[in-house]
């Protein structure tokens, strides 16, 4: 079956680093999409003769728009298969035909990464972002009523009908909680598989704070009681 894979990589500036990471992806049956979500730096020139289609926001709006900017995207065009993919090289190229095969098999609409399921992908895990983490897994869960091992995991694989059914309104980074109450909402089959992420000085240096952790809740409640 010739499925038509789409991965989606939102990049807000990344320059230092999205080429490596498009360069890890290449060669594979997939149509890479960059999000560039008005990025200030080299981002464009560090992507200009690479395989992809770039797209760019003019103003930038956040991760959460970035994907629904490449899932739009992806619609358009008729994608079997969505991956979101992180721009920063935290994600493992090998995990997708491995959460596509599970996608198809398990017949769920997204499989959903978690670093929680396997001991060796939890050791590299930092301390503080664990912690974030757990408390993270309970406000989605009291939240969205889904209790999963890893709430915050931007590595992701859906069908077409989880492309369909997700409408992402939460810009930033409170989409995260906005597509499980969607999950819920829309009645998607899902599954979490573990997956490793490769946590470098320069992805923990732009990762989250416990002030952006609360931000992020003040977002999902908001939205979910308010609008």
């Amino acid at each position: 079956m010739n499925e038509r894979v789409f991965v989606l990589i939102p990049s807000y500036n990344e320059g230092k680093v999205i080429r490596q990471t498009i360069r890890s992806l290449e060669g594979k049956p997939y149509t890479l999409v960059v999000i560039d979500d008005a990025s200030t730096d080299s981002t464009y020139n560090a992507v200009r003769d690479l395989p992809v289609y770039y797209l760019r926001h003019e103003i930038n709006l956040g991760q959460g728009a970035a994907l629904q900017t490449g899932m739009d995207f992806a619609r358009l065009h008729d994608a079997d298969i969505v991956v979101h993919f992180d721009a920063d090289g935290q994600h493992n190229p090998a995990d997708i035909p491995r959460f596509i095969d599970v996608l198809r098999t398990q017949r769920v609409d997204i499989v959903l990464g978690s670093r929680f399921l396997r001991r060796e992908d939890l050791k590299a895990v930092p301390r503080f972002r664990r912690l974030l983490l757990r408390l993270a897994r309970l406000a989605n869960g009291l939240l969205t009523g889904l209790w999963l091992t890893d709430a915050h995991n931007g590595f992701r694989v859906m069908n077409w009908r989880a492309l369909k059914a997700i409408q992402l309104k939460e810009n930033r980074m409170a989409h995260a909680t906005e597509l499980l109450m969607q999950i819920r909402r829309n009645r998607l089959r899902y599954i979490e598989q573990p997956t490793h992420i490769t946590y470098t000085t320069y992805s923990q240096e732009k990762g989250q704070r416990w002030s952006g952790a609360i931000n992020i809740l003040i977002d999902v409640f908001i939205n979910k009681y308010f609008r």
